[in-house]
């Protein structure tokens, strides 16, 4: 005999948690995380507007952006800004890192871009870097990443090397964050602090 619908029990299974993440780029973030879509492991990526890809206006936009979506942090759903280094001084990274602590959400930052995160998957590279052309030189030149574009999915080429890219980007971490009151800010680079979005993404997808 079929069992009739009960909305108290359905109402009390177990959700899984959503990450959402909210990134600069269209091409580049969305194309690495969506690798870390799986059955257990609800991502959404929401790439941002142009015109609100500064670091404070990107964090504070998050809320605009959640506020039509199903975010319930009690559920453990986590909000993620990936954002990186840009043009932004000092005081508008400072203030988009008190935003997101005041609001509880999670910062992935890279000095001087998200392309450095792919570099130490190959390399420990500590010096000062440029800009996002001087990075992807190196990953060009030196062939790790030879035909590299920022619409290039790259993500299977990675994965081999993830811990290694892991265990480099926690220790210049632990570096800056010995010389800087904050690895959030422009003297950190190089400094990327991806590896905790993906650290919490691998334990998501278990």
């Amino acid at each position: 005999m079929r069992k009739e619908y009960n909305p108290d029990k359905a109402a009390q299974r177990k959700r899984r948690p959503i990450i959402y993440i909210i990134c600069e780029g269209k091409e580049t973030e969305t194309l690495y995380f969506k690798h870390f879509r799986s059955r257990n492991c609800l991502v959404d990526i929401i790439p941002i507007s142009s015109k609100h890809k500064a670091a404070e206006h990107l964090v504070k936009h998050a809320k605009a952006l959640i506020s039509h979506a199903d975010y319930y942090p009690k559920d453990g759903d986590q909000l993620w800004c990936v954002f990186d280094c840009d043009e932004n001084k000092d005081n508008e990274l400072r203030t988009a890192a008190d935003y997101a602590l005041k609001h509880n959400y999670r910062i992935a930052y890279s000095n001087p871009s998200f392309e450095y995160w792919y570099l130490i998957h190959f390399e420990n590279r500590n010096g000062y870097l440029k800009d996002s052309d001087a990075v992807i030189g190196i990953l060009k030149s030196k062939g790790y990443l030879a035909d590299y574009e920022k619409s290039t999915d790259v993500f299977e080429r990675l994965q081999p090397y993830q811990a290694d890219a892991i265990r480099r980007a926690k220790a210049r971490m632990e570096e800056a964050g010995a010389d800087f009151a904050t690895v959030i800010c422009r003297d950190s680079n190089p400094v990327t602090t991806v590896h905790e979005l993906v650290d919490y993404l691998n334990s998501q997808r278990m």
